[in-house]
């Protein structure tokens, strides 16, 4: 598989995050993906808003919650096998599209006045589906269009244009809309920005089908997804970080996406015709906390010398400032949080996807993906199923300070368990790229 040769722009190298961007057919998926995520971010306030005008209770957020979540879980795993036989660009495209008709007739329903919660959860499940077919593909494809040198910096990038959108602009957008226009117009936004998505992806030039040489042409796709499988378990660092993600997100997942929405709007705002606003601002400060942690280790542009210890520590720290969630009294306190939690997640993410696309063969790196997203959500059903009675036993903030304490305590664990941090003490890692600037600048096209 070969990458396009990077386009000369030498200020670019100056800034370890925005090289990648050298590369055309990186720029085009960003320029789609970054516009699709402040559609998100908009989706973000508009659903946790029009869930509470439908029923104001932390329990039909969660329910909402669980048809996000379920197909996902159901389709993780062929979405992943699909991704390593086909092209990732149209899956990508497909995706784009489904989650562009759900989330338009959630819109339309709700400016005509007749959405109702039942209504609403189906479309939702419709969404969670296109984000099934989407999400493997999309992590896939990015060491199919830029060099294993530029993949830190890649998934740095990623990490700032993610929460930037996703948390930041998006929200603070969404607020806006929802609170001028109403939520059903900030739907049909977000709608808008999954097919500007579906336009940049289809001008994606390379190949991003895995060569057929690389994998078994009459394997049925049952046998390709237990070749992920079995790929999975025979790696410890990769199935104890996948399991260990399934506990704790099944401890703080719930509590948080269900939670901090409904203590923002029923506990730190008074005047509720700046829900939304408030709301986008704690996201909005979780963002900046990302951004942040992104830029430094992108401008690093190399692992840190221990990267599994500092995922892990990172990610305790995130599942700890859950807890926190459940103390704070005010809306800057509750931003404080948020971007001290996003920040130390942002770490784990460009850490671990760099990992698993500098040591996953390409041919099974769809597969893999998937399998570390559907494992990953496994418990998410669960988590958002029980959010809501425990929230109505034990009150909302008892609620998030258990879930983080919980979630936090099992991520310490993980690190400790026979092979978590393998990578670090194998070899596997010795090999570490370097000389950034000028492999971007001097990159031949060549088999990744």
């Amino acid at each position: 598989m070969s990458h396009p040769p990077a386009t000369p722009a030498p200020r670019i190298d100056r800034v370890g995050v925005l090289r990648p961007l050298r590369f055309p057919d990186f720029r085009r998926l960003w320029i789609g993906t970054t516009v699709s995520l402040i559609g998100d971010g908009i989706y973000i306030v508009a659903m946790a808003l029009q869930v509470l005008e439908l029923d104001n209770r932390a329990g039909t957020l969660a329910m909402v919650g669980i048809a996000w979540s379920v197909p996902q879980v159901l389709l993780l795993l062929a979405s992943g096998a699909l991704s390593d036989r086909l092209d990732r660009r149209l899956l990508m495209i497909a995706g784009d599209l489904i989650r562009l008709a759900a989330v338009a007739t959630i819109g339309m329903l709700s400016i005509a006045g007749v959405l109702t919660v039942p209504i609403l959860i189906g479309l939702v499940v419709v969404y969670g589906a296109g984000q099934a077919l989407f999400g493997p593909s999309f992590h896939a494809i990015v060491p199919s269009i830029v060099p294993e040198e530029a993949l830190v910096e890649a998934n740095a990038l990623g990490q700032i244009v993610r929460p930037a959108s996703l948390m930041l602009i998006g929200p603070m957008i969404g607020g806006i809309i929802t609170g001028t226009f109403g939520t059903g117009q900030a739907f049909l936004v977000d709608g808008g920005t999954f097919a500007w998505s579906a336009f940049m992806i289809w001008r994606i030039r390379a190949r991003t089908a895995p060569d057929p040489a690389d994998r078994d042409p009459d394997a049925s796709l049952w046998r390709e997804m237990k070749e992920g499988l079995g790929y999975v378990a025979s790696h410890r660092w990769l199935l104890i970080g996948m399991l260990g993600a399934t506990l704790s997100l099944l401890a703080v997942w719930g509590p948080w996406e269900t939670l901090v929405p409904f203590i923002v709007k029923n506990d730190l705002v008074s005047d509720h015709s700046r829900d939304g606003i408030a709301l986008g601002v704690v996201y909005g400060a979780g963002g900046i906390g990302a951004v942040a942690a992104a830029l430094y280790l992108g401008q690093r542009a190399v692992l840190p010398r221990r990267p599994l210890t500092l995922l892990y520590l990172a990610w305790a720290l995130g599942m700890f400032m859950t807890a926190f969630f459940g103390i704070v009294h005010s809306v800057w306190q509750a931003m404080l949080v948020g971007f001290v939690a996003e920040a130390s997640i942002a770490v784990l993410v460009v850490i671990w996807l760099t990992l698993m696309q500098r040591l996953v063969p390409n041919e099974l790196l769809g597969r893999v993906s998937s399998l570390d997203w559907m494992i990953t959500i496994a418990g998410l059903p669960l988590s958002f199923a029980l959010v809501g009675p425990l929230a109505e036993t034990f009150g909302a903030d008892a609620t998030l300070i258990g879930a983080g304490i919980l979630g936090g305590a099992i991520t310490v664990l993980l690190m400790f368990i026979p092979g978590a941090r393998e990578p670090e003490r194998d070899g596997s890692l010795d090999d570490e790229p370097d000389d950034h600037t000028s492999g971007l600048a001097e990159h031949s096209p060549s088999p990744t």
